[in-house]
């Protein structure tokens, strides 16, 4: 069995139907080559609103994404039940196409995580509502997929099928979809996590296999809320099979206090058996590692992950319930070595700190958000170079026109452009609870 991983802090960050958009926001931030610009802001109607999750690029580079909200408001309010969109570029604007709305009841509801393209060249992704009264009368959750138009569409809009493959329940095949990404084996079985439900309501991690047009869950871990974990947060694989993830709560526990832990990284092995669990590392939200990860790992080629926390490490921030306690943490492992939290953010305010996976460029430069950080509290895109990890604000969100609170992975085109998303801000105004609706940003280096 593999021993338990140790966290050393080296470093400390410095801070805590067809809409055709032009660019509504250009800035250049002090002192930087870079030059950030909002690529489109969601108005809450067909576009959608409140983008909770990052985006995937295809090929081409054609962005896709999720909106929370907006879209078809029949079953789900005011607020709509969520879209999948496309942003595509031509003759130099950047063009929204709303692939999918969602329309609750007898379909799903709120995408919360990313959609990914799977083998078969189809968009899948997770929803956190859908039909059945087992969870709540929102439902469980479900897994989708998405499909182009089987013949060429001349309308000017084009919305692609869905199909939904499975359907939550809660106990005990898991609740409500994490936002981490789906995956895929070799063999076209999907992966993904709940964070709640399962056998002892603390999540799950589950395999949807296909065979005779119908797909089928199991369960190949639950989750039970103390030294394993719980409410995990996706998972990845390595190149032997083997799955890793993280867990937001659950591991370490304060017996004087009665809490409950702050979460783990675990790895998942497969056998003829089933799989194993193994705890590699236990957060203990201290000033020497973070707390509360809230999103998937990443892993390079070499076969090292890198993660975010949503709190701990050295920062100083101060907790709703009036509590100091770290700002968020970005940290590094191999999996069965020494395991880094090398930066810390420190914000000033509540601890939210990176709540999006680590993206890595072909040089090894490292890049991410944070939710509230950066000069304005509005979160920021940060980056970490190359082997010395020095830390370097790229653009800090002021939560008007150009965005705010950004809960995205970053994506990069071939040429080096970063792309994103923001939860609120914007020029939209009918999403007052975000400050706006949020945008889809584009930084040029």
């Amino acid at each position: 069995m593999r021993s338990h991983l140790r966290v050393t802090c080296i470093s400390r960050l410095l801070s805590r139907g067809f809409l055709v958009i032009g660019v509504i926001a250009m800035l250049m931030r002090p002192g930087s080559a870079q030059s950030y610009s909002v690529i489109h802001s969601f108005t809450g109607a067909a576009d959608g609103a409140i983008p909770t999750a990052g985006l995937t690029m295809d090929a081409a580079g054609n962005l896709y994404g999720t909106a929370q909200y907006g879209g078809d408001t029949q079953d789900c309010g005011y607020q709509g039940c969520g879209t999948v969109f496309r942003l595509t570029t031509k003759n130099g604007s950047w063009i929204m196409m709303p692939l999918y709305a969602f329309k609750g009841g007898n379909d799903s509801a709120w995408p919360a995580s990313r959609v990914v393209f799977g083998p078969d060249g189809a968009l899948y992704g997770t929803t956190k509502g859908g039909t059945g009264d087992s969870c709540s009368q929102n439902g469980c959750g479900t897994v989708f997929r998405l499909t182009p138009p089987t013949t060429f569409c001349r309308a000017v809009s084009c919305p692609w099928t869905e199909s939904v493959l499975y359907r939550f329940t809660g106990i005990p095949d898991g609740a409500i979809p994490s936002t981490g990404d789906l995956v895929f084996d070799g063999a076209g079985n999907i992966y993904g996590t709940t964070s709640g439900g399962g056998a002892y309501g603390w999540g799950t991690v589950y395999k949807l296999t296909h065979s005779n047009g119908v797909w089928t869950e199991s369960v190949i871990y639950a989750f039970t809320g103390q030294h394993d974990g719980g409410t995990p947060n996706g998972v990845i694989f390595d190149h032997q099979g083997n799955l890793y993830g993280t867990t937001a709560q659950g591991g370490y526990t304060d017996p004087q206090d009665n809490l409950y832990g702050v979460g783990v990284i675990f790895e998942l092995t497969p056998s003829a058996q089933g799989w194993a669990e193994t705890v590699l590392y236990t957060f203990r939200d201290s000033s020497s590692d973070g707390g509360e990860p809230a999103a998937s790992l990443t892993m390079d080629s070499s076969g090292n992950f890198y993660g975010t926390t949503y709190a701990g490490g050295g920062g100083i921030c101060q907790s709703s319930n009036g509590y100091i306690t770290g700002c968020g943490t970005v940290f590094q492992g191999t999996g069965d070595a020494t395991l880094y939290a090398f930066n810390a953010f420190q914000s000033g305010g509540l601890p939210e700190g990176p709540l999006a996976p680590i993206s890595i460029d072909a040089a090894g430069n490292l890049y991410g958000t944070s939710v509230t950080n950066g000069t304005y509290g509005w979160g920021n895109v940060f980056k970490l170079s190359a082997r010395t990890y020095t830390y370097s604000s790229i653009y800090d969100f002021t939560g008007g026109v150009d965005g705010g609170a950004p809960v995205s992975n970053v994506v990069m085109d071939a040429t080096g452009n970063l792309y994103g998303t923001s939860s609120g801000g914007g020029g939209a105004q009918n999403c007052i609870l975000q400050g706006g609706c949020g945008v889809v940003w584009k930084i040029t280096p």
